[in-house]
């Protein structure tokens, strides 16, 4: 029997409390959760704000963009500059580390973000 995970979506924040191409920490259910608005690629994405390289608190500060063929989104940490993919999660600067990832909701100029 495979059981069903119930997504919550909590409202995080407004649309312009993102800047265009850039990210910002909200903290929803006690996790800081970083925010990306991909402008140039008209998506939103979020992750958890932690980089698991060192520890810090600080992906949303990181500088966002694309990488290869499929032109994959990513972040990369502003302290450490490894990059993580804002899909997947995974880290694309060929380590083992993975970072979450959210579901994000925008309507009516409002940013939700889903947990389980």
């Amino acid at each position: 029997m495979v059981l069903e995970q119930t997504i919550t979506w909590h409202l995080a924040c407004n649309t312009e409390d993102i800047p265009a191409d850039g990210g910002a920490c909200a903290l929803i259910e006690g996790e800081q959760v970083a925010i990306y608005n991909f402008a140039r690629r008209g998506e939103w994405y979020a992750t958890q704000n932690l980089c698991p390289h060192r520890q810090q608190m600080a992906l949303s500060r990181g500088m966002i963009g694309s990488t290869g063929a499929e032109a994959e989104p990513k972040v990369a940490c502003p302290f450490h500059k490894k990059t993580f993919s804002l899909k997947s999660g995974e880290c694309l600067s060929g380590d083992d580390y993975v970072i979450k990832t959210y579901p994000v909701k925008v309507e009516n100029g409002q940013i939700f973000i889903g947990m389980e």
